[in-house]
């Protein structure tokens, strides 16, 4: 590593005390077609090329590449930290950044137990429906040198103001199914409709609410616009063939297989968690609503609101923090966390923050930042000085956060 970066980075952590400041990072998916409700310019959701697809995505907080085939960019999917001295903004990765200040930034738990930052949040915005698909668990990524992963999903509404063409999602697999008719959907992968949703049941989507999704759960997320956060992993295999009435790649079905055994279906049934996936109390057991963090009306009384939006798996965890019009909040955390600001503008700690309504692509922005966890257990000050509109923030957490006490 050159001693540049080691020097940005510890200036970028002092310039913030504690706080870094991120720039957008889109990616696009060349099988998707984008919902244009994350703020990207309409002139700018096919800027890469026809040929990569659009973009539908903004990775936040993010040391993981995209896994994106031959095409994909040079730090494609990693965020960037941007520094600014005598009226020159620098950026450099984040993954960076983590590397040279270890513990400093994201706390010596998470260093000395991942030497990495092991998760990551994105928005992702279709206007139809993904196909299908699974994530693998930590054994079967492995095989392909990756991580497992789980993911969980929070519908912003503040990014939803229309609901896109599905706005259901298919979860897991219909109980009474057997899993002969689900291997012969997979055999029938390359015949045109393989029809695997047949076998499953779908759930309509609430803005404001989410979906807890474990690896080896099937899923087959529908069009509002998602905030997802996940594992450090860029893994998933699609099992669906058609959706939306295009044709699936058959290449995704074996996305996550080894090179050496593609075209071995008894894997990619091994890849299903089938107990997990035909759990009759799947809503009970995966649907999530927002928790308080603490007592409401201490909250309010102090003029914020912050709840739990993602808090099923033990990977990562999720925070909307809402602070009231003409309020000044000091909130602290016990680890280090990524975040995005979803609406308003005002300070927090030495940064101005704000929402864009509009971004175009390389442009950046005063709405995601990195806390680290010295920071975060310090406190960071936010004002609000609006006397209307409320400051709302989504923070996404690291593995086994201490204080997700369910």
């Amino acid at each position: 590593m050159e001693t540049t970066t080691q020097t940005l980075a510890r200036q970028a952590l002092e310039q913030g005390r504690g706080i870094l400041r991120l720039a957008p990072t889109w990616v696009p998916r060349s099988f998707c077609v984008p919902g244009r409700r994350i703020k990207l310019h309409p002139d700018d959701y096919y800027v890469l090329g026809g040929v990569r697809g659009g973009i539908d995505e903004r990775w936040l907080s993010s040391t993981t590449p995209a896994k994106n085939g031959p095409l994909t960019g040079e730090n494609e999917g990693l965020s960037m930290v941007v520094f600014g001295e005598n009226g020159q903004e620098t950026p450099f990765l984040l993954k960076d950044a983590v590397d040279e200040l270890q513990g400093d930034l994201i706390g010596d738990r998470l260093w000395n137990e991942h030497k990495s930052w092991p998760m990551y949040s994105k928005f992702f915005d279709n206007m139809g429906p993904l196909p299908h698909h699974l994530h693998h668990n930590d054994e079967q990524a492995a095989l392909i040198g990756q991580l497992g992963k789980p993911e969980a999903y929070y519908f912003p509404p503040q990014l939803n103001n229309h609901g896109g063409d599905f706005p259901y999602t298919f979860i897991g697999i219909a109980p009474g199914t057997t899993k002969e008719q689900i291997r012969e959907c997979l055999m029938n992968f390359t015949k045109g409709d393989n029809k695997i949703t047949n076998y499953s049941m779908a759930y309509r989507l609430e803005p404001g609410t989410g979906w807890d999704v474990p690896p080896g759960l099937l899923h087959a997320p529908g069009s509002l616009c998602t905030y997802e956060p996940q594992k450090a992993s860029d893994v998933f295999a699609m099992y669906q063939s058609l959706v939306n009435e295009a044709i699936v790649p058959e290449e995704l079905l074996w996305n996550g297989t080894p090179k050496d055994r593609i075209g071995d279906f008894d894997l990619l049934m091994e890849a299903i968690d089938w107990d997990l996936n035909v759990d009759p109390n799947m809503m009970a057991n995966r649907y999530m609503v927002p928790k308080p963090v603490r007592d409401q009306a201490g909250m309010e009384a102090a003029g914020y609101i912050e709840n739990w939006v993602c808090y099923l798996s033990n990977d990562f965890s999720a925070k909307e923090l809402t602070v009231m019009p003409g309020q000044t909040v000091t909130i602290k955390d016990s680890a280090a966390y990524g975040l995005i600001v979803m609406q308003g503008h005002g300070k927090m700690g030495v940064w101005d923050i704000e929402t864009p309504a509009l971004i175009r692509y390389g442009q950046l922005t005063n709405d995601e930042f990195f806390v680290s966890e010295k920071a975060a257990m310090d406190g960071v000050v936010i004002t609000n000085p609006s006397t209307t509109d409320p400051i709302v923030m989504l923070k996404h957490f690291g593995p086994n956060n201490p204080d997700l006490i369910m």
